[in-house]
C-alpha cells in the first residue's frame, strides 16, 4: 500500500506534467506555430485558458510579456509543489514524533518539547539575520513575530557583545546561547 507521501509526490508530479502540457499548447498558439483559428488551435485555447490566463493578467500587470505566462505556470506549479511535499513530510514526520514521544513518556515529551521550542528560536533567528540583508526590518508587516520572539535575547546580547567591523554578531550568539541551553536541558533530563 502506498503511504501518503508517496501518494503526494505522484499528485504533485501529475500536476506539473499538467502544467507542462498546459503552457506548451499556450505557447503553441499564442506564438502561431498552431493557427489559432483552426480547430486544433481552437481546441488548444479552450483546453488552457482557463489556466494560462490567470497567470497572465497577474504577468501582464507586474510589466511582463504575456507570452512567457506560460513558462511562469510551470516554475510557480514547481515551487508550489516543492513546498507543499516538503510542509507535508515535516508534518508527518513530526506527527511520528510526537506518537513516539507520548508513548515512551513524560521525558520524551519534555525532550520533544525543549527541541521544539529550540527549532522554533533557532528559525526565528534565521529568518531574522536574511531578513535583514534584504532590508526588511521590525516594522514590516511579516517581521513582526519574528523580532517579538526573537528580541527578549538578542536585545540583552546585543549590549554586551559590540559588532565586528560592520558585522553584528548577536545573533550567532544567541544561537550558541539557545544550543547550550538546550544541550543542558537535555543533559538534565538523561541524568
Amino acid at each position: 500500500m502506498l503511504d501518503t507521501l508517496t501518494v503526494a509526490r505522484y499528485t504533485v508530479f501529475g500536476v506539473f506534467a499538467l502544467a507542462v502540457l498546459a503552457a506548451l499548447g499556450s505557447w503553441l498558439v499564442r506564438t502561431r506555430r498552431v493557427s489559432p483559428f483552426g480547430p486544433l488551435g481552437r481546441g488548444l485555447r479552450s483546453a488552457t485558458d482557463w489556466i494560462v490566463t490567470p497567470v497572465e493578467r497577474r504577468l501582464v500587470r507586474m510589466g511582463g510579456n504575456p507570452v512567457h505566462a506560460g513558462g511562469w505556470l510551470v516554475v510557480l506549479v514547481a515551487v508550489a509543489g516543492v513546498i507543499f511535499l516538503s510542509l507535508l513530510g515535516w508534518v508527518l514526520t513530526s506527527y511520528q514524533i510526537a506518537a513516539w514521544a507520548t508513548a515512551q513518556g513524560p521525558r520524551a515529551i519534555l525532550a520533544l518539547t525543549i527541541n521544539v521550542v529550540y527549532n522554533v528560536f533557532f528559525i526565528a533567528v534565521i529568518i531574522r539575520v536574511v531578513a535583514s540583508w534584504l532590508g526588511w526590518f521590525r516594522y514590516a508587516r511579516w517581521m513582526r513575530p519574528v523580532y517579538a520572539l526573537t528580541d527578549w535575547l538578542i536585545e540583552p546580547i546585543r549590549r554586551y557583545v559590540p559588532p565586528v567591523g560592520m558585522f553584528d554578531i548577536s545573533p550567532l550568539v544567541a544561537l550558541l546561547v539557545l544550543w547550550g541551553l538546550k544541550t543542558i536541558l537535555l543533559a538534565g533530563l538523561r541524568a
